[in-house]
């Protein structure tokens, strides 16, 4: 997973979002166990109270949950997998509709462009 952290939302809500891409894109497969808290901080190089906090958004979204003593898993809920994946869609929809509207692009132009770059109506 490559983590690039921006300031314009504070990092463990980055990194919560970097997560559920990674369940929803597959990455992650549904019922698998999540690498350790630790190892998911060092390789995101923060710390690991914040990623803790990522998790525990997740957990409250029920996409991941804990066996006790045995780790973090994926949801095996394949309804609250395709919400999630729903939900993110829906989300780079509508900037992608706000940020074609700021470049002077009605929203016919920007599915027109999309076309252009090989996607289906």
């Amino acid at each position: 997973m490559n983590f690039s952290f921006d300031n314009e939302r504070p990092i463990y809500v980055q990194l919560a979002n970097m997560i559920k891409v990674s369940i929803c894109n597959g990455t992650y497969e549904s019922g698998s166990k999540l690498p350790s808290v630790r190892d998911l901080a060092l390789s995101a190089k923060v710390n690991p109270n914040t990623l803790q906090k990522a998790l525990f958004e997740l957990e409250e979204e029920g996409l991941i949950f804990t066996e006790r003593t045995n780790g973090k898993f994926v949801t095996t809920d394949k309804k609250i997998i395709e919400k999630t994946k729903n939900e993110l869609a829906k989300s780079i929809s509508e900037n992608f509709k706000k940020e074609m509207n700021n470049i002077g692009l009605s929203l016919e132009e920007a599915i027109l462009y999309l076309q252009n770059l090989g996607g289906k109506k």
